[in-house]
């Protein structure tokens, strides 16, 4: 007898048609069998162990989050509610260009002090990997949920070359061919850029068609943070498709906004860009978070002169009066590469979490100008998070209707007010943006959260509620289901999703998280 039968759901199968009432089996981790309108047409319904009343629910498949920060967060809580509790099944974690594979012990000391404003120090994690393979064993020790890799080329550029803003010399440009190349054998589904952030932002286009030629041999896809969602994001975003297109390589735009006021109202001069490319034949495709600001560390914020060299570069130059007053005038006056080619204005930044614990009372302060700034950099070892308030509702309506549009919470999980977005990402396209809004049908919205990351990830038996395919599931009710994280109550979980299942078996389960660690790593596909 089969292991479970979820009876009278609601299907919305991921691929956008209307959808139907059904009873669906699952055994071994897969579905098997779908009856559709099985009580009304009166015929033998299916059995199994345990059954399941899905009355007033709608089945669809596991929501894959596009743009995780869950590297380090995966291994150490097991729980991992942020992520389960909103129905997502399948994270895609190594983005921005900076995790910590493949790496040396040299590498992997420099990468853990930049981005601990992401992921936390690492001081509870048992580093025992070096290359890709190696991390995703790691992750098949069982983990709450699904997750998939994206080779960082900022991590790349640092073991060959290091943090110096130069070019790669031939023989550094080989070895980071050869590391992305090793990465994707060992199981990445592509590689990420973190072009705002060092050492990867030294990258030139050049450098980075070539990594991307490799990308592309294995059938992977490369996926950018641009040089720019502020001053010039428009020429950035045209700047990655034609590089892309040059490398014959698939393209995934990282949660493509447009911020800052500069771009206010500006999102269909980037959608004419992207329909143009895609009717010549790009592969393109973007994720975004449902929500107006962002969410990145305050160093991130410097421009990349100041931060060559890695860590305790940017901490002396912090130190010294004159090169903190030059970072002022190119951060206030000339607007910074870091903060995207525009001035800061500090009354948008809200500090959302601290590395040391003595500076707590910050958490939650707009930032006071450059002398607090640089005062929090200083003392916090540059391990600060921030609120960014740059955006802009129509802009984020407007891209999230696109048909190459897929979800990406992009959310940090560190911090004592993280940003919403890490717990509610999913819930509130449902919520808000499908039942209180209609900006998108629920049919829309699904597919944008199932069958298309699938198809990018190019994994043929997830996405899609379909016999045969892996049950990764989520049951939620379409009255109820909305975020529950807010800017107050950022870790605050969803409501409405009383049901998700990892491989067949329940990670939710009446609504509460159980002790079930069913994911593992998800790895490329091979062509």
């Amino acid at each position: 007898m089969e292991d479970l039968v979820i009876r009278d759901a609601e299907v919305v199968d991921g691929t956008g048609t209307p959808s139907y009432r059904a009873d669906v089996v699952v055994d071994g981790g897969r579905i098997v069998s779908i009856v559709k309108e099985a009580a009304a047409a009166g015929c033998q319904r299916p059995s199994a162990v345990r059954e399941l009343d899905a009355e007033g629910l709608v089945l669809s498949p596991g929501f894959i989050d596009m743009h995780a920060h869950s590297d380090l967060a995966l291994l150490r809580d097991p729980d991992h509610s942020a992520k389960a509790a909103q129905g997502v099944t399948l994270e895609v974690i190594g983005q921005d260009g900076l995790s910590y594979a493949p790496v040396d012990d040299r590498t992997l000391a420099e990468v853990r002090r930049a981005i601990t404003g992401w992921n936390g120090s690492g001081d509870d994690i048992d580093f025992d990997w070096r290359s890709v393979g190696e991390y995703l064993d790691r992750l098949d020790g069982g983990i709450a949920v699904n997750a998939a890799y994206l080779i960082p080329q900022g991590t790349v550029r640092a073991l060959a070359v290091g943090w110096e803003d130069r070019e790669a010399t031939p023989a550094e440009l080989d070895r980071m061919r050869r590391l992305v190349a090793e990465g994707l054998e060992q199981g990445a589904v592509g590689m990420s850029s973190g072009l705002t952030y060092t050492p990867g932002m030294y990258a030139k286009d050049a450098e980075l068609t070539e990594l991307c030629r490799v990308v592309a041999s294995y059938g992977g896809y490369y996926c950018p943070h641009h040089r720019s969602y502020g001053a010039g994001a428009l020429e950035a975003y045209a700047e990655m498709v034609a590089l892309a297109r040059e490398a014959g390589c698939a393209l995934h735009l990282a949660h493509a906004t447009m911020n800052f006021g500069v771009n206010e109202g500006r999102a269909p001069e980037l959608l004419a860009l992207l329909d143009e490319a895609l009717a010549a034949g790009a592969d393109i495709s973007l994720d975004t978070y449902p929500y107006t600001p962002g969410s990145t560390t305050l160093a991130a914020l410097l421009p990349s002169w100041a931060s060559e060299g890695g860590p305790d570069a940017v901490l002396a130059r912090l130190a010294d009066a004159a090169t903190a007053e030059r970072i002022r005038h190119d951060l206030e006056v000339t607007g910074s590469d870091g903060c995207h080619g525009v001035p800061v204005e500090w009354d948008t930044i809200e500090i959302s979490g601290v590395g040391d614990p003595a500076l707590a009372g910050w958490v939650g302060r707009r930032v006071d100008g450059w002398p607090a700034a640089r005062r929090l950099l200083l003392e916090d070892r540059l391990a600060t998070s921030i609120l960014q308030h740059v955006g802009h509702e129509e802009n984020v309506r407007a891209i999230m209707r696109h048909r190459v549009h897929t979800g990406g919470s992009d959310g940090i999980l560190q911090g004592a007010k993280p940003h919403p977005r890490a717990y509610g990402t999913f819930p509130h396209y449902l919520g808000h943006y499908v039942r209180e809004l209609g900006v998108l049908s629920l049919e829309e919205c699904v597919a944008h959260l199932t069958s298309r990351p699938a198809a990018r990830l190019r994994l043929p038996d997830r996405g899609v509620v379909r016999e045969g395919h892996r049950a990764d599931l989520v049951l939620f009710d379409p009255a109820t289901v909305a975020a529950g994280s807010t800017y107050d109550r950022p870790r605050a979980l969803p409501t409405g999703i009383p049901y998700v299942l990892v491989d067949g078996r329940f990670v939710i389960e009446d609504g509460r998280r159980t002790d079930v660690l069913a994911g593992r790593s998800v790895r490329r596909t091979p062509v």
